[in-house]
């Protein structure tokens, strides 16, 4: 199996312990977050990036590449052996990990995964959802030099929305796909809860921006900040959030900070 462009597929297979033969690269090369999966596969190219000729001579019974390809690049993928476009929403999490499982024959292993993470999830709800209901809570990513927010059934926004109960804030609402976000504007919404999930090898240009942001006198005024809840990549940066992976460690991220502490 290859896996190509989908980084929520990468995801799944670290989940199930699926070793794919060729995987996705990042800044050239395999990133921490996936080692226990990549140790024998060969880099087949950047996210975007697909490397057809490397994909051809591993000769793989199936690729998985994301919906966010064009058909023209789907189709060449297809020409090399079966291909299946997974999805990059959110919303599709449970059916992303149940393909691979089925791909794989790691169905028990997933049943287990979605159980598990389904009752934490409720407990946790149950838990801190009281606290955090009158509150304003964003989750941002910072990328190429500028804050970001996303769609409601996108980024780490399920789980911070429906998962944990809290109100989805107008411009969450508004977003139709990643919105840019000024500091004025942030600073508008005041957030009492902020998310920040920030990555160096997404800021190679500006590796300092967020260390400026945070100094930002600004930045420093909003409640998020002032009270001690700025939560800065409580997952690892390069978790996608609308995956099996990325919520179940967001739900044992949250449950571990001083958020389960609110009254």
């Amino acid at each position: 199996m290859v896996i190509t462009g989908a980084l929520e597929s990468m995801e799944d297979a670290l989940l199930l312990d699926v070793k794919p033969v060729g995987a996705i690269t990042v800044g050239g090369g395999f990133p921490p977050l996936f080692a226990g999966i990549t140790d024998k596969a060969e880099g087949i190219g950047e996210k975007a990036q697909p490397n057809l000729e490397t994909i051809l001579k591993l000769k793989p019974d199936v690729i998985l590449m994301s919906t966010k390809f064009p058909a023209e690049t789907i189709e060449k993928m297809s020409k090399i052996a079966v291909t299946i476009p997974v999805s990059h929403l959110a919303s599709d999490w449970e059916k992303n990990l149940n393909l691979l499982a089925e791909l794989t024959g790691k169905q028990e292993r997933a049943k287990e995964v979605l159980s598990k993470y389904k009752s934490d999830a409720a407990a946790l709800k149950e838990k801190i959802g009281p606290a955090l209901k009158d509150k304003k809570v964003l989750a941002i990513r910072v990328r190429a030099g500028s804050m970001f927010v996303y769609p409601q059934d996108v980024f780490f926004n399920p789980s911070v929305y429906e998962e944990l109960g809290a109100a989805v804030p107008e411009i969450v609402k508004g977003a139709k796909a990643q919105q840019n976000l000024s500091l004025e504007k942030l600073s508008e919404i005041n957030p009492d809860y902020l998310f920040v999930q920030f990555s160096e090898e997404e800021n190679k240009d500006t590796p300092k921006v967020f260390e400026e942001l945070k100094n930002n006198p600004i930045f420093q005024s909003m409640n998020a900040v002032k009270n001690g809840h700025l939560y800065t990549n409580l997952v690892d940066p390069l978790t996608q959030g609308g995956t099996a992976y990325s919520k179940i460690k967001f739900l044992e991220a949250v449950s571990q900070s001083s958020i389960v502490q609110v009254k």
